[in-house]
C-alpha cells in the first residue's frame, strides 16, 4: 500500500466532520453484525454432529470460492483493491457489496473452522465501507472537499475500532499510512463512536468470547483497562451493634449489644481495637463475672484497621481467619465507619462481575 497519501482535510467544510460522523455509525453498527455473526454461527457450527467438522472447512471454502467467481476482490488480503478504492475507481454500490461479501466470507471461514485472520479482512472492509460512504457523501453534499483516500483510510481506523476493539492503535496507524497529522480529526471522531456503539451492543471482545467458547477464561486487557478499581468503602457495611469500651462490665455490654444481631462485637480500648463473639456473653463463665471487664473476654486484640478509601485487595490480605474488620477515619482511628468481613468483599466483587455482563 503506499506510504502517503493527500488529504485535503485541514480547510475543508464542517459538513465533512459530520459525514465522518456517519461513518462512524454506519462503521459501529456494521461492526456489531459482523461480531454478532461470528459469534453467534460459531456456537451453532460446532453444535453440529461431530463428523460433519470435517466437512465444514470444505463447505466454507466452497461458499467462499463461489463468491469470488463473480467478486474476485474479495480473496486474499485484497491490499490491491484497497489501493483502488482509496483512488475512487469503484462505484459506491459496489465498495458497499464488497464490504458485504467480505464480511460474509470473512464468517464463513471464522465458523468454518479455517479462519486466515483478522487483520487484513477488518482493513479490506473499512476500506470499501469508507469508501463507499465519501463516495456516497460527495454525490448527495457536492461541497465536501474530502478525498477518496482519506475515508478508506478512516474507514480502516473504523473498522479496527469497532472490531478489533483498538481504537487508539487504530488512530497511530492512519496516521503512520498517511503521513499527515490532519486525518487525526476525522480518525478520533469515527472510530470513537463506532468503538462506542461496538461496546454498546456486544460488552466482549471477538477473542475474548471465542476463548469462552472454547472453554478458555482469558484475562481481557479491555476490560482490565476500564474496569473501576474497589476500596473499601465499595464493600463496608454499616456496624448495627455499638462499639464497646473496654473497660465496660460484662453486664453493662450484655445490655448495650443486646437485639442489634451482630454476630461479633467490637472493643476499643488502650491494645486498639479487639472483639469477640458475641454468644461469649451468654456463656456460664460471663455470667459468672458480671462485673468483669469486657475486655478480659477479648479473644482477639490490635485488630487491622482500614480506611475507606484503600484498595479492596488490603481488605482481603488482613482478614485471615477474622470474622470482620473495622473501618476507621484516618484522623481519628476511634471513630467507627463500618466494618468489613469476607463475606462483603466477596459480594462486591460479584456485584461488579454481574454488571460487567448486563
Amino acid at each position: 500500500m503506499p506510504r502517503s497519501f493527500a488529504f485535503p482535510l485541514s480547510a475543508c467544510h464542517p459538513g465533512e466532520l459530520l459525514t465522518y460522523a456517519a461513518l462512524g455509525i454506519v462503521g459501529g453498527y456494521f461492526s456489531v453484525f459482523f461480531l454478532k455473526l461470528v459469534l453467534t454461527l460459531r456456537p451453532w457450527s460446532k453444535s453440529l454432529p461431530r463428523w460433519t467438522q470435517y466437512l465444514q472447512p470444505a463447505a466454507a471454502g466452497l461458499l467462499v470460492g463461489l463468491v469470488g467467481l463473480g467478486f474476485p476482490q474479495v480473496m486474499g488480503a485484497g491490499y490491491t483493491y484497497m489501493d483502488q478504492a482509496m483512488h475512487d475507481q469503484f462505484t459506491w454500490r459496489l465498495l458497499l457489496l464488497l464490504a458485504l461479501l467480505k464480511l460474509v466470507a470473512t464468517s464463513l471461514c471464522f465458523c468454518g473452522g479455517t479462519p486466515g485472520g483478522l487483520f487484513a479482512p477488518t482493513l479490506f472492509m473499512g476500506a470499501m465501507l469508507g469508501g463507499a460512504i465519501g463516495s456516497l457523501g460527495h454525490r448527495l453534499l457536492p461541497f465536501l472537499a474530502g478525498s477518496m483516500g482519506s475515508y478508506a483510510l478512516v474507514g480502516m481506523g473504523t473498522l479496527f475500532a469497532g472490531i478489533i476493539r483498538a481504537p487508539m492503535t487504530s488512530i497511530f496507524m492512519v496516521v503512520e499510512v498517511t503521513g499527515d497529522y490532519s486525518v487525526i480529526l476525522p480518525v478520533m471522531i469515527s472510530n470513537a463512536i463506532a468503538y462506542l456503539i461496538s461496546r454498546q451492543h456486544q460488552r466482549s471482545a471477538l477473542f475474548d468470547e471465542l476463548a469462552r467458547q472454547d472453554g478458555m477464561t482469558l484475562p481481557s486487557m479491555e476490560e482490565r483497562r476500564e474496569e473501576k478499581p474497589l476500596r473499601i468503602e465499595d464493600a463496608m457495611r454499616p456496624y448495627r451493634a455499638p462499639g464497646l469500651a473496654a473497660n465496660l462490665t460484662v453486664r453493662a455490654a450484655r445490655e448495650r449489644a443486646q437485639g442489634n444481631g451482630e454476630p461479633y462485637l467490637l472493643v476499643r480500648g488502650a491494645f486498639g481495637w479487639g472483639g469477640f463473639p458475641a454468644a461469649a456473653l451468654d456463656s456460664p463463665a460471663a455470667k459468672s463475672a458480671e462485673d468483669a471487664p469486657i475486655e478480659s473476654f477479648c479473644t482477639q486484640r490490635g485488630l487491622p484497621t482500614l480506611h475507606p478509601d484503600e484498595p479492596l485487595e488490603t481488605a482481603l490480605s488482613l482478614l485471615e481467619d477474622r470474622p470482620l474488620l473495622p473501618v476507621v477515619r484516618r484522623t481519628d482511628h476511634g471513630i467507627l465507619q463500618g466494618v468489613v468481613g469476607l463475606q462483603e468483599v466477596l459480594q462486591a466483587y460479584r456485584r461488579v462481575e454481574e454488571s460487567a455482563h448486563e
